[in-house]
């Protein structure tokens, strides 16, 4: 039944309440095609002629449930009376079917019964846990993130969730941010396919779809900027830097149909992001014509007092709304103060209107109107969560994002010989570290670590462990390693972060893996025995010290429920690692920021000449560069060829490679495609990716791989902020990784 009527009103009165008749015409699931592109215009406008002031302000309001809290919480008895009265839009961190629906029961009790929206943090996985963001963007396969991101909406829709709090889209340069384990990495280019790929898995073609959840592009924006690394810090950049780094993962996710935006917690250039008028209303929504709404992040609205930006929170209210946010999630600013600030003649009944109106159509397309108990299905709940398909997809997606940094002698595969293995590592059994940062729902009991895993995979095999090191205080335990490395023909050892050490307000200083951590690998190697590291964590991390005794590295990140699967499926050789990195990894934190594609100062880097742009007591080169990866199998790669060396603007540009699989085994490498633009009008990165393809070949196999470009794809930001295409000389480099790249040059005309 509708909720809503399409052609008319129909009220009825009853005890000075008025109603909205249920049966006035059809409801909006008769509508045929897509809701998401069905124009709800009028039934929007119906609503917002019924409501109140206080009903208006009350869609603007998002409070969390009591069950979970993911920032400060402010304490509130009158929340379900609130709800009643038709003064809350949205709740977060409200948990299944049993639970949503109640708390919707509540909303339907009020004068207009206007549906709840139900939001969630699910960043990797609710119940079922994939690797972590940055993880799996080390797949390089995007059909794998949009298929992990709508196995995640399935399940939490089926939990009654219409709203996931992601992607994270935030480009991120500084590996001492701890939020880095949340987004795509450091690329520009690369970051906006994630955005889109993730929008597309979590909301699927029509947001009615019972199925999918609404996402939101968050942190808008330049948050992975912060100062120094440090989470919620200011950000002091250039417009140009803006728009053309840190923006376009942004604009991609939007012209994917990403249904809403979250404002971050930092200023930037001296606005805080909540009250910047600038990006949420200039940029977002008149520039790239966003039609979604703009919710705040947690208790950001009230924080512009502590940045110094408003002198109280009814000043915050004034600002936000002004500025564009059209909802406060947990400052209880717009709820205190937006109506006397509307009636003082202060804020314009038309700011409100229009955050109101916002919010109504999301409500429209998930067709909660029709049907505000279409997500609260508890036999659907009970065959979705944790079902043996999304498990098995997780275990896919471990396994896809494990990057190989290191295999002296063929150490990987384990040989079919190996009768004894010691594990040694105390995270290598740690079934709430597998899961890592932001994990959820996700429950320890039900993951499945390496120990686990290992011993499945190799049932004949004897795996002794030993925890090596105290997991809190990271003490080591010797003795209890030593034994069991001098009984096993093979030493796999995990290192790494622990789950809490990445993360919202995990910023560290130093990102060395621990000094006795390190110093276990050294004192294992002196068995003599072949010595493979699991490396877990969720950014860039430091290991020089051990780097030297490790026979094979094997990058596991957090992997999630299916981690000791997916880490065996690797070892065990059972699957190739195909992974590269999406960040590069610094041999020194002195070397942060560290990104591939920097720009060339008139002095550049060189180990040869004094003064060049270099440190006196550190190399400049990183420990391991973007795109890096190793394969069980070894592959050779051709000069790039292209279809000319003279184009116009208005032709299509072919480069083509010949990759060859020169090792003993199937294998697939990612190839990649960078572009220089030698002289521009501003002054342009040494490199910068514009494509890459996965390519799986037999031993022996050869296939060229060929690329498509056009000028567009050599366009960028001008110094009016305007991208252009200019004409010129361009290096076209092709590699498996961005540092060992093969050239060739083209012009444009």
């Amino acid at each position: 039944m509708a909720f809503i009527t399409n052609k008319r009103v129909c009220l009825y009165r009853n005890t000075g309440v008025f109603f909205v008749l249920m049966m006035c015409w059809p409801a909006c699931s008769a509508q045929s095609g897509n809701n998401s592109m069905y124009d709800y215009s009028s039934k929007v406008d119906s609503v917002l002629s019924l409501m109140t002031l206080d009903e208006k302000i009350g869609q603007l309001n998002q409070y969390t449930g009591n069950w979970q809290a993911t920032g400060p919480v402010v304490e509130d008895s009158t929340k379900i009376e609130q709800i009643k009265a038709g003064r809350v839009g949205a709740m977060l961190n409200i948990k299944g079917v049993k639970y949503t629906r109640e708390m919707q029961n509540y909303a339907m009790q009020s004068r207009l019964r206007i549906p709840l929206l139900f939001g969630q943090d699910v960043i990797h996985g609710l119940r079922t846990i994939y690797p972590i963001p940055l993880g799996e963007a080390a797949s390089f396969d995007l059909d794998l993130m949009e298929r992990t991101a709508a196995g995640a909406a399935e399940e939490a829709s089926a939990q009654g969730i219409h709203w996931t709090f992601a992607p994270m889209v935030d480009i991120t340069r500084d590996a001492r941010w701890g939020r880095v384990m949340e987004g795509a990495g450091e690329d520009t280019w690369y970051g906006s396919r994630v955005a889109e790929a993730r929008v597309r898995g979590f909301q699927g073609d029509d947001l009615a779809d019972t199925h999918t959840v609404m996402a939101c592009a968050k942190h808008f924006a330049a948050y992975g900027a912060a100062i120094a690394g440090k989470d919620y810090n200011t950000v002091d950049i250039s417009d140009l830097t803006l728009h053309d780094t840190y923006l376009p993962p942004f604009r991609a996710a939007a012209n994917a149909g990403v249904a809403t935006f979250m404002n971050s917690f930092n200023d930037i250039n001296g606005i805080p992001a909540t009250g910047n008028a600038y990006i949420q209303r200039d940029i977002l929504k008149e520039g790239w014509a966003f039609s979604g709404f703009i919710v705040s992040d947690w208790g950001s609205v009230k924080e512009m007092v502590a940045h110094g930006y408003a002198s109280d929170l009814k000043a915050s209210a004034e600002i936000a709304i002004h500025a564009g946010c059209d909802m406060d999630m947990e400052s209880r600013a717009y709820h205190k103060h937006l109506k006397e600030l509307v009636e003082e003649g202060v804020v314009d009944i038309k700011y409100v209107d229009e955050a109101v109106k916002r919010i109504l159509l999301k409500k429209f397309q998930l067709g909660l109107f029709d049907d505000p108990y279409r997500y609260c299905d508890e036999e659907r709940e009970k065959k979705t969560v944790l079902s043996t398909r999304l498990r098995d997809l997780s275990r896919e997606s471990g396994r896809k994002s494990v990057v190989l940094l290191k295999n002296e002698r063929q150490a990987l595969p384990l040989s079919l010989s190996c009768r004894r293995i010691a594990l040694i590592g105390a995270l290598a059994n740690s079934q709430k570290d597998m899961m890592g940062f932001w994990a959820n729902e996700g429950v320890e009991k039900e993951v499945v670590t390496v120990y686990e895993g290992l011993k499945r995979r190799f049932p004949n095999v004897t795996v002794n462990y030993a925890d090596g090191y105290d997991l809190e205080t990271n003490d080591l335990r010797l003795s209890e390693a030593r034994a069991a490395a001098n009984r096993a023909d093979v030493i796999v050892v995990a290192v790494g972060e622990r789950f809490n050490q990445s993360g919202e307000a995990k910023s560290r200083a130093d990102i060395a893996i621990n000094a006795n951590q390190q110093l276990l690998v050294k004192e294992l190697k002196k068995t003599g025995k072949t010595v493979i590291v699991l490396l877990m964590g969720g950014r860039p991390m430091i290991f020089n010290d051990m780097e030297p005794h490790a026979d094979a590295i094997l990058l596991t990140w957090w992997l999630g429920t299916e981690s000791g699967n997916a880490i065996a499926d690797i070892i065990s050789g059972d699957y190739n690692p195909s992974g590269k990195l999406p960040m590069t990894f610094p041999a020194h934190v002195g070397q942060i920021p560290v990104y591939y594609n920097y720009k060339s100062t008139g002095r550049p880097e060189s180990k040869t000449v004094a003064y060049s742009c270099r440190y006196q007591d550190i190399d400049f080169e990183p420990a391991y560069p973007f795109g890096y990866g190793l394969s069980y199998t070894t592959f050779q790669l051709s000069e790039p060829k292209t279809s000319a060396n003279v184009y116009a603007m208005e032709d299509t540009i072919r480069v083509s490679a010949k990759l060859k699989n020169t090792g003993t085994c199937r294998g697939k490498e990612t190839v990649q495609l960078y572009i220089r633009d030698l002289v521009a009008s501003v002054t342009r990165p040494v490199k910068e990716l514009k494509g890459f393809q996965q390519i799986e070949l037999n031993p022996g196999e050869e296939k060229e791989v060929t690329f498509i470009l056009s000028s567009s794809d050599f366009s960028f930001m001008d110094r009016n902020l305007k991208y252009v295409t200019e004409p010129g000389k361009f290096e076209i480099m092709i590699g498996t990784n961005s540092k060992e790249v093969k050239k060739a040059i083209i012009s444009l005309k």
